[in-house]
């Protein structure tokens, strides 16, 4: 018989792989297999936890994931229609209409000027999709200095936030608390957030946030926990200075300025923030964050 803690580890393994191969094959006996489970049980159990068929699931994705490609891209509707794995244009302009009431070209024509970022954490957002800390337009002068590194794999113990994500506190501290006790708690180790989703995009009950420690090695997950391998990629990196309610107008201005300026183009993987201090001891002013942007 597996415990819930069991089922909470299996459930997670596919969540993972799910957000990890969009593109790939996912089908019930792939991702039955990835978690270790019937196909015949697996569909009940999905549903039961996640809320949403693993079908809805995964068109969910892939729609959001559209979404963001049609505000953010020049790509033609009609590949990213194949893409989201639609085989018409059609089909794909039914889908997407019925998702966010209007159909693929229009919600491209309703893009600002400087597209939504990744949304960071932290960040109090309005009803058009925008940072509530924004301005009128996106800050002309750099928020901070840019490097451009390549990062190798990074191994993280991870707990998922489903929700909004300026109520990611609780998330980060029940994840404290278990790294304290496993005694993996270190003055150098690093402390990452993953924000998958974009607010103006996926539903807020819906969007997901992966409160990250770094650690040594892949470890095996426990119960919430989970493990992942963030891949190794080039980023460009945005050194931050202030409150975690600013950090809004530093995406605004890295993805909507700088990105157009430098002739790179941002992957389809979320932006990963490091927190360089804590605010526990630290005044909102001096609060330290590396915005990491993954480029193709």
């Amino acid at each position: 018989m597996l415990t819930k803690k069991e089922h909470n580890e299996r459930i997670l393994r596919a969540l993972v792989h799910i957000q990890e191969n969009l593109d790939g094959e996912l089908s019930l006996e792939v991702l039955a297999g990835v978690a270790g489970y019937s196909p015949y049980h697996f569909h009940r159990v999905f549903r039961g936890m996640v809320g949403e068929s693993l079908s809805e699931h995964v068109r969910r994705l892939r729609l959001e994931r559209a979404a963001l490609r049609l505000r953010r891209g020049e790509q033609p509707v009609t590949e990213v229609a194949l893409d989201a794995g639609y085989e018409t244009h059609e089909s794909f302009t039914r889908a997407f209409r019925a998702r966010f009431g209007r159909a693929p070209s229009d919600w491209r024509k309703e893009r600002p000027e400087a597209p939504p970022p990744e949304a960071p954490s932290g960040v109090h957002w309005r009803e058009d999709g925008a940072p509530s800390s924004l301005q009128d337009q996106p800050p002309a002068d750099p928020p901070g200095a840019v490097r451009i590194e390549a990062r190798d794999p990074i191994h993280v113990a991870f707990l998922r936030h489903t929700g909004p994500y300026d109520q990611v506190g609780r998330t980060w501290s029940r994840l404290f608390q278990w790294a304290a006790i496993k005694g993996l708690l270190m003055r150098k180790t690093e402390v990452i957030g993953v924000a998958h989703d974009d607010p103006d995009v996926t539903p807020p009950d819906k969007v997901r946030y992966d409160a990250c420690l770094r650690v040594g090695r892949p470890l095996e997950p426990e119960g919430h926990v989970g493990f992942q391998t963030i891949p190794a990629a080039e980023y460009a990196i945005l050194s931050h200075r202030g409150p975690y309610d600013t950090l809004g107008e530093a995406y605004v201005w890295f993805c909507g300025r700088w990105i157009p300026e430098s002739g790179r183009e941002m992957a389809d993987r979320p932006c990963l923030e490091f927190y360089l201090n804590s605010p526990l001891d630290t005044a909102p002013e001096s609060l330290r964050t590396d915005i990491y942007l993954p480029l193709r």
